[in-house]
């Protein structure tokens, strides 16, 4: 089954990601990891001539040095800081098995060596710079998605009780890709399912729509479905809103980032606009 990967840094959200992972840890009985990611560290400037004479240009160099090595020691300590506050708030659920991970590099880079044995990652929905920025996803959210072989949870901002699990399913590979998931993992057991296509309802889509149904009905889940016409993004929106679901569960990120950046995205509307955590396929 492998391990929970949990991503945090000093934001608030790390707090609804160590809950969240001892939640699914609980749930799937596997360790967790929870990993802090140092940045490349910036080096010194590189140009700082002009009228400065050489003796003070080498005396300044020096000093910039002393000080980035200075702040990369501080980073390690704080670091080691937010990694024993995670590993105690995540140990105080219940999850007997939790490791700490302070890593220095890309954090997509150093991810993907991670995740290896991973079953699931976990990251907040925005980070440090982000936190009072309601609009403002964090930078690293959708770099951290895109790239990962594995489901990704982006959680909420407070993590609450989940009982109820919207599936957004629009017969894509990956939403197909999450119901294979869903079917065979315990971290679903005993949860309430509502499956949801917002399309026209067509002989084909009609025909994946009940076959997912059917999966997961066979499983032994309790399921009730539905297929409506609209607008994809304003129709999930609204049943979160309305306080329907507890986990919505969906595809993610299937087109380029050039053609996000000029179209929009719908994974990126969905994580801004709802107020509950999501689990992501590729």
């Amino acid at each position: 089954m492998g391990e929970i990967i949990a991503l945090v840094d000093g934001s608030t959200y790390s707090e609804s990601v160590c809950d969240h992972a001892g939640w699914a840890a609980s749930r799937l009985g596997v360790p967790v990891s929870v990993a802090h990611i140092l940045g490349h560290r910036q080096g010194v400037k590189a140009d700082l001539s002009g009228n400065i004479g050489l003796g003070a240009r080498t005396a300044l160099l020096e000093e910039l040095a002393e000080l980035d090595q200075a702040k990369a020691k501080l980073a390690q300590r704080r670091g080691r800081a937010i990694l024993e506050d995670a590993k105690a708030r995540i140990e105080a659920l219940g999850v007997e098995e939790v490791h700490a991970r302070l890593r220095n590099g890309d954090l997509v880079e150093t991810l993907q060596d991670l995740e290896a044995n991973a079953a699931l990652v976990m990251i907040g929905k925005r980070g440090e710079a982000a936190d009072f920025a309601k609009l403002h996803l964090g930078s690293n959210l959708e770099r951290v998605v895109r790239a990962s072989d594995k489901p990704v949870m982006v959680c909420s901002r407070a993590f609450q009780p989940i009982n109820r699990v919207l599936i957004a399913f629009d017969g894509d590979p990956a939403t197909m890709k999450a119901i294979d998931y869903i079917a065979d993992s315990p971290l679903f057991a005993g949860l309430s399912l509502h499956l949801l296509t917002v399309a026209t309802a067509s002989t084909e889509m009609r025909r994946k729509h009940e076959g997912a149904v059917a999966l997961l009905r066979g499983k032994g889940f309790e399921v009730t479905s539905e297929i409506v016409p609209g607008d994809a993004i304003q129709v999930i929106s609204d049943k979160v809103s309305n306080g329907e679901a507890d986990l919505l569960v969906m595809g993610a990120y299937r087109h380029s980032r050039m053609r996000a950046l000029i179209i929009g995205s719908t994974t990126t509307e969905m994580i801004r606009s709802c107020q509950i955590p999501l689990l992501l396929f590729r």
